[in-house]
């Protein structure tokens, strides 16, 4: 039979609805730009959401939370006791933590305190750290781990390094913990994961800012309010984690467990989370990172540390100072990821059976550890540089680092000038304005439209809902701010990002270094690129941005090049077999198989960005952030909640819609 094939029914209602696509779009689009341009005089209310019919949000949690801190009450003990309870029990590990590793152990409190042991002495902690690197991943994990912290030593850091490090040593477990026993609870239980899941999104797109004032209220000032926060910002990837790994534990194995007649508690605790090992190993890693990124924010309530040390040199303007803490945090961040993952491995692999019975020879690593500390110890009461690290032996860079900064700031003064003012006058300042004068009634409409096209109704009525919170509580024209601000800087991020991820990933050694620099961005404290910004470009919507752009290229660099990377062989060998030129497999193989991976790229650059903007604040941004900022000032719960909720709805729809554009772009290529 000649001529065009009939197509099956499914591949013709595609089409037809591949067709009514773009055309539905753009009818959409004119829709909104005419009632954009001619609606105003008619509908006022369109455009300035009515002063009269704000919710006055901020108010009742303002004043729940004085109920409940001033008020409520369980019988023989109130809210504020049982608070302050935790605090205290979470005080004791860290205490002694911090005892071990900084403080040394203390009789009496404040100025009057008297060491009666001092802490572990440097040379043993490096040891500790090196035979635990050893013993997970042999040689040059023990060499990389073991550098790492000499750096801290060497350029003056170690007690600084110490109290943070005191610090993730009980978040991190209980982070590990409570997320396990979510991920258990919500994957047994469907109801669980329905009431867990949207406050994971909220956990992890409000911005820290906004729950550090309640935090304060109900914890008090001090390193365990600290450690209560981290766990509120590191304890969900953990969950979603445990419950993707559980959900992903092959059926022959739970088809095992109930033919041997396991009960349920058995079932899960010795035949699935045994199972699912490799991937909670990898939900550690998670928790033990995302602490680290909170030692700054955590300073601001009490934590000290590095993150304190950087926040001091930001006030005063000190880069040098400023940059060296954080590098010493990079290096603490790497030595802790290299042994967390080595720990992943290694108890994920079989454990071998012992071949000897002696208690040394099972546990040489152990005895090592007990020697080494007793002997340090000992050693120094009669040498002094064993326990501390000479202060002449110290060096710093954080004098040409900052001169560094002066030059450039003298001699080029003028050319930074004209490019801030350009940028100011060209771009910022009319999509500012741009956004400022759109509906939100047209904006949320719009939403709700482009949700229910990529995804569904459920997403439309999202997409709708989160927008109409946002003009509800009165933070519509603070929003616009920070998508605005947000917007431009993912934009740039990503011109800036995805062509160097696309050119390095066909590149095995120029990918490495890639690779390391974004590791190096990821891990440096976002507090860092505030100075030389600051310094270079003073205050300013400017100065925002290049801190924000600097902060979210990493994850644009690495999705592209992910994208790139994972396109078969194959594919690319038939390009060449039909004579495409290099050009030609790029634009029409490698690019097109990698968009869903380049959007994904995007979502996270958006989601970098935004959680950047509240930092910005302190650079005289007037948004969200800054919302959130003079809550946290002022220690006004509601105010600082409210907003953070409204950065969370930016957040959530954006990354829905883009969630929603990578899974239709993967259908559509044949990926899913």
């Amino acid at each position: 039979m000649s001529g065009t094939p009939l197509l099956k029914p499914d591949t013709a209602q595609a089409s037809q609805r591949s067709l009514r696509l773009p055309f539905a779009w753009l009818i959409a689009v004119a829709v909104f730009v005419i009632f954009w341009l001619y609606a105003k005089p008619l509908v006022p209310a369109a455009f300035d959401y009515p002063k009269a019919y704000i919710i006055k949000l901020a108010k009742w949690i303002s004043t729940s939370m004085k109920w409940l801190i001033n008020e409520a009450s369980f019988g023989l003990f109130s809210f504020t006791d049982f608070t302050r309870f935790v605090s205290a029990v979470l005080d004791v590990p860290y205490t002694i933590a911090a005892s071990l590793l900084s403080t040394g152990f203390l009789e009496g409190s404040g100025s009057s305190a008297i060491q009666i042991v001092p802490p572990l002495p440097w040379i043993a902690v490096i040891g500790l750290v090196m035979l635990l690197g050893h013993w997970l991943g042999g040689r040059s994990l023990a060499l990389l781990a073991g550098g790492c912290f000499l750096f801290m030593a060497v350029f003056g850091q170690w007690t600084s390094a110490m109290i943070t490090l005191a610090s993730i040593l009980v978040a991190a477990p209980l982070g590990v913990a409570f997320g396990l026993l979510f991920g258990v609870a919500a994957w047994r239980w469907r109801w669980v994961e329905r009431m867990v899941m949207p406050l994971l999104d909220l956990m992890q797109t409000i911005p820290v800012f906004a729950y550090l004032v309640p935090v304060l209220f109900l914890f008090g000032f001090g390193p365990t309010a600290a450690v209560i926060a981290t766990l509120i910002f590191a304890t969900p990837p953990m969950t979603r984690i445990a419950i993707l790994a559980l959900r992903s534990v092959p059926g022959e194995i739970i088809d095992l467990g109930h033919m041997v007649g396991c009960t349920e508690r058995q079932m899960t605790w010795r035949v699935m989370v045994p199972a699912a090992r490799e991937s909670l190993m990898v939900g550690m890693n998670q928790v033990i990172m995302l602490s680290l990124n909170m030692v700054i924010i955590a300073s601001m309530i009490g934590a000290g540390g590095l993150g304190f040390d950087v926040l001091a040199a930001l006030r005063r303007l000190d880069f040098g100072a400023g940059l060296e803490a954080g590098f010493a945090i990079v290096a603490l961040a790497i030595a802790m990821d290299r042994l967390s993952q080595a720990a992943a491995e290694k108890l994920s692999a079989p454990s071998p059976e012992p071949q000897t019975s002696g208690l040394l020879a099972r546990h040489p690593y152990l005895a090592a550890a007990l020697a080494l500390v007793i002997a340090t110890t000992a050693l120094g009461y009669v040498v002094p540089s064993i326990h501390t690290y000479p202060e002449a032996m110290q060096l710093s860079t954080g004098t040409f680092w900052s001169e560094v900064v002066a030059w450039i700031n003298i001699n080029y003064f003028d050319t930074l000038e004209a490019i801030k003012n350009a940028m100011l006058l060209n771009v910022l300042i009319p999509f500012k304005r741009f956004l400022g004068e759109l509906p939100w009634l047209g904006v949320t409409a719009f939403l709700g439209f482009a949700g229910y096209r990529l995804g569904g109704w459920r997403l439309g009525l999202l997409t709708v809902c989160l927008p109409l919170f946002i003009a509800v509580t009165g933070q519509w024209e603070k929003a616009m701010i920070t998508v605005y601000l947000c917007g431009i800087s993912a934009v740039l991020a990503s011109l800036i990002g995805i062509p160097i991820g696309i050119f390095s990933a066909t590149r095995d050694w120029l990918w490495g270094w890639v690779q390391l620099a974004i590791d190096t961005l990821q891990t440096l404290p976002s507090f860092v690129y505030l100075m030389p910004a600051v310094m270079l470009f003073r205050v300013g919507d400017f100065t925002a941005m290049i801190a924000v752009v600097a902060f979210a290229i990493a994850p644009a660099i690495r999705y592209a090049a992910l994208g790139i990377r994972k396109v078969d062989p194959k594919l690319i060998e038939a390009g060449r077999a039909m004579g495409c030129t290099e050009w030609q497999i790029l634009t029409r193989i490698r690019l097109k198989l990698a968009l869903p991976e380049i959007l994904l790229g995007l979502n996270q650059t958006i989601m970098f960005a935004l959680s950047m903007l509240v930092i910005t604040a302190l650079v005289g941004t007037r948004d969200l952030g800054q919302e959130v900022y003079i809550a946290l000032t002022k220690a006004d719960t509601g105010r600082g909640l409210v907003a953070g909720l409204s950065i969370a709805a930016i957040a959530i729809i954006a990354d829905r819609l883009i969630s929603a554009g990578a899974s239709r772009a993967r259908h559509r290529l044949g990926l899913e």
